[in-house]
């Protein structure tokens, strides 16, 4: 017997949505803005994550005047992973950048590549969210290469992630937009960049900045390289005149506006994965941003 339209409704509206699990919001967050695969995931020669080796490091390395690295194995393998690991050694090696003391280079920071100024502005339930999510990742065994240090390791602070956030900030979508680009470290990226410090002023968003072979390695096979493109509301020079279309699109797909395939090392593939209100949300905050050139 069919419900009357009337009934159904009722009955749709007075059942709650399942509310999310821990493991299912840390899934969420590693395998979309916080894209930890695009780094820590090892790829085919075309640039695809090859699905049974997911976090087990060696998808990307680094060659740079301060640090010479590969992104790590983070699955839960004890030998080569972070499998004996505490919950809170690998908060603070998200947030803080420090090694455990039982870990390869204990007493080393992170290379300045691990974006962990903008992981400080993660709230404390999705940085549990993401360590019960890291619990599930199956082991797998690869030993990465220790990291070469030439310099001293400095993560330059991210100013909205210094201010932090609240899980009311989250309702609102501007602010949203601006925790999801934080922890997304978008403008590591997108912002102009000078012997190795961020301009997160008078260059925040304006891009600019050069990535190629020589100093990012594992891409994919024919990468030439690419340039990060500005993101303000500049309407000839950013993406001030772009619909809100256009603009996920891009994040999500790959293309601009005029059509053409955008580069990696952007994790467009993980970003497909975002929810339609974190979407909008995201471009909200990008309209928010000062119109530079």
């Amino acid at each position: 017997m069919k419900l009357p339209v009337a009934l159904a409704v009722i009955l749709m509206v007075a059942v709650p949505a399942r509310a999310e699990t821990p493991i299912e919001r840390g899934s969420y967050l590693v395998n979309t803005i916080l894209a930890c695969g695009n780094c820590h995931t090892p790829k085919t020669p075309d640039g695809n994550p090859i699905a049974e080796k997911q976090l087990s490091g060696g998808g990307i390395s680094f060659t740079t005047p301060a640090f010479n690295a590969v992104a790590a194995n983070i699955t839960q393998d004890d030998e080569t992973g972070i499998g004996t690991w505490s919950d809170e050694d690998i908060k603070r090696a998200l947030t803080e950048g420090r090694r455990p003391s039982h870990a390869r280079l204990s007493g080393v920071e992170l290379a300045a590549v691990m974006p962990t100024s903008f992981y400080k502005a993660l709230l404390p339930r999705d940085l549990d969210a993401i360590v019960a999510y890291l619990r599930t990742v199956k082991p797998v065994r690869n030993e990465i290469p220790l990291a070469e240090y030439k310099m001293p390791v400095v993560h330059q602070p991210y100013p909205d992630a210094e201010r932090g956030f609240t899980a009311e900030d989250l309702k609102e979508s501007v602010r949203l937009g601006a925790y999801l680009v934080t922890i997304g470290h978008c403008m590591e990226c997108h912002s102009a960049r000078d012997r190795g410090v961020s301009d997160y002023v008078a260059g925040f968003g304006v891009g600019g900045r050069k990535f190629g072979p020589s100093l990012v390695q594992g891409v994919q096979a024919d990468w030439k390289g690419s340039i990060a493109r500005n993101i303000t509301s500049h309407p000839d020079k950013g993406i001030g005149g772009w619909t809100d279309d256009e603009i996920k699109r891009a994040i999500t797909n790959g293309f601009s506006r005029d059509g053409n395939k955008l580069g990696p090392p952007m994790a467009f593939s993980w970003y497909a994965g975002l929810r339609a209100d974190d979407l909008s949300a995201i471009v909200a905050w990008l309209r928010t941003v000062p119109a530079r050139e």
